[in-house]
């Protein structure tokens, strides 16, 4: 539940359907079906408490080390206590990490010319500032994955202008915001059913999706670009829309409601497919000359990926370079004995591969 507790932008939301990416034993009871962060937080919490997991977990420890002994055939974790700066020691036979993919301590910024001259503020959403007030600022957001179609709809609500920048545009999707059928079914079925039926659904759909993509990719793009035309409307170039890629080579981003092409038509936001050449300091010179005037910028240019949180992992003293290790499963790894990661799905939910 770390990345729900680590980030707090505008409209943070999951990019998964919630009838997946909630764990298999307890409902999702809201109907919404990509939802906001805090409520996530709260059902993950909720889930812990009421599992009595939360009396079982020390809570403040940063693991630094994983030390496998073959002469005694246990495992010795270090870990540092962050409050007290004190070390702390723990042996176990068997160890499994839940660590996710990437560094809470800092996100993924590339170099960007002249980022240091800006005048204004610049902001990675994995740091976003604590009742930070946006209203009537001119703001850039550079990337084009989740976080970006994320930040720029929820931004408009006090932006001036919300601009997001764009190497190359990503496969956008509108979802329903309300799972209907579900919303219905609980009238007469028992909430566990009425879960269960809904996440057999959407693995079934998504799955079918996928499968067509790769199989079909030229009618799935037709498809996926027909729709964000007609979301679009005439005014808004496709070519923001068109990836150079075909569907599935890369993570589809997904809108409740088509919010992102809602604010695009209304004007309230803008996308721009450039390259930056330089930051000057009141906006953005791009690689075709054109300016974009800025008072913010939001670098959602994505994480910095790291495994075991950053752990050093050592079998009988000798380090495990994870790169070069054969990984079974996306679960075990070769000549590291008793010990398992949890590592989910590139193309549906997390939950589902770690259930």
């Amino acid at each position: 539940g770390g990345t729900w507790e680590l980030f707090r932008y505008p409209g943070i939301r999951s990019d998964s359907d919630m009838f997946t990416l909630g764990y298999n034993f307890r409902p999702w009871t809201d109907t919404k079906m990509l939802a906001d962060g805090p409520s996530i937080r709260n059902y993950i919490e909720e889930t812990a408490e009421h599992h009595q997991v939360h009396k079982k977990i020390h809570f403040g420890l940063k693991v630094t080390a994983e030390d496998w002994s073959s002469e005694f055939n246990r495992w010795t974790v270090t870990a540092l206590n962050e409050e007290t700066g004190e070390e702390e020691v723990f042996t176990a036979g068997f160890v499994l990490n839940c660590t996710g993919y990437y560094n809470y301590d800092a996100g993924y910024t590339p170099k960007i010319p002249g980022i240091n001259r800006f005048g204004g503020e610049v902001i990675h959403p994995q740091h976003w500032p604590d009742n930070y007030d946006y209203t009537g600022k001119r703001v850039v957001v550079i990337g084009s994955g989740a976080t970006a179609v994320t930040l720029v709809p929820a931004m408009t609500d006090r932006a001036a202008h919300v601009t997001m920048l764009q190497r190359s545009p990503t496969y956008v999707a509108s979802v329903p915001e309300q799972d209907l059928i579900s919303k219905n079914l609980r009238r007469v079925l028992p909430e566990m059913l009425v879960y269960r039926m809904a996440r057999t659904r959407n693995i079934l759909l998504r799955r079918t999706v996928f499968n067509l993509s790769i199989r079909k990719p030229k009618a799935i793009r037709r498809l996926l670009l027909a729709a964000a035309r007609k979301q679009l409307g005439p005014d808004i170039d496709m070519k923001h829309f068109q990836p150079h890629y075909n569907p599935w080579e890369e993570r589809m981003c997904a809108v409740p409601k088509g919010d992102l092409f809602k604010v695009l038509r209304e004007g309230k936001a803008s996308v721009v497919t450039d390259h930056i050449k330089n930051v000057t300091k009141t906006g953005i010179k791009l690689e075709s000359g054109d300016w974009i005037p800025a008072d913010i910028i939001v670098t959602a240019t994505g994480l910095d990926l790291q495994m075991l949180g950053g752990a050093e992992l050592r079998v009988d003293g000798t380090h495990v370079n994870l790169s070069n290790t054969m990984m079974y499963k996306g679960l075990m790894l070769e000549k590291v004995p008793n010990m398992a990661l949890v590592f989910g799905y590139s193309n549906a939910s997390w939950t589902l591969k770690a259930d």
